[in-house]
């Protein structure tokens, strides 16, 4: 769920919600990197993004993936802080779709949605096991971690 507006923190607000970030990503780091373990394997990662080019129906199954990488993100949100409104928009594009047949006519339209949701939760997921064991947040920021931030609207 987006936030309706941007909203500025304060310096103080954002390191406050950076450190929670962090505990929060530390404490579920082996439960993320075993959701990362699984979403890698053969029949996920390999597999779907193969049905992708082999125009079969079974890369919709993507979407029951790419929820669980969502649910798994939202589970480490510093006090419930929701997803800013693009990764919010790239996902939303890529859930809830059903296979219909005329989407073999417009394949990519239909389906493409579906792997950039997938792409950009899995992607989430990989920089939240990356900087989950750090000490404290780092400074210069990483690429990764400011984008951590901005998924929770810290940044």
């Amino acid at each position: 769920m987006a936030s309706e507006e941007f909203k500025y923190l304060s310096i103080e607000e954002r390191e406050r919600m950076e450190k929670i970030l962090l505990e929060n990503m530390r404490r579920q780091e082996p439960a993320l990197r075993k959701l990362l373990d699984e979403i890698n394997g053969h029949w996920i990662y390999e597999d779907s993004v193969y049905r992708f080019y082999h125009q079969s129906f079974k890369v919709f199954g993507l979407q029951t993936d790419t929820k669980r990488i969502i649910d798994a993100l939202t589970g480490v949100a510093p006090e419930g802080q929701p997803f800013c409104e693009k990764f919010d928009e790239v996902t939303r594009g890529g859930l809830e779709r059903e296979f219909k047949l005329e989407d073999n006519q417009h394949w990519i339209e239909s389906t493409g949605p579906i792997l950039a949701a997938f792409f950009h939760a899995r992607y989430f997921l990989e920089m939240a096991i990356k900087y989950a064991l750090m000490p404290k947040p780092p400074q210069p920021m990483p690429s990764g971690w400011a984008a951590l931030l901005c998924l929770y609207g810290i940044r």
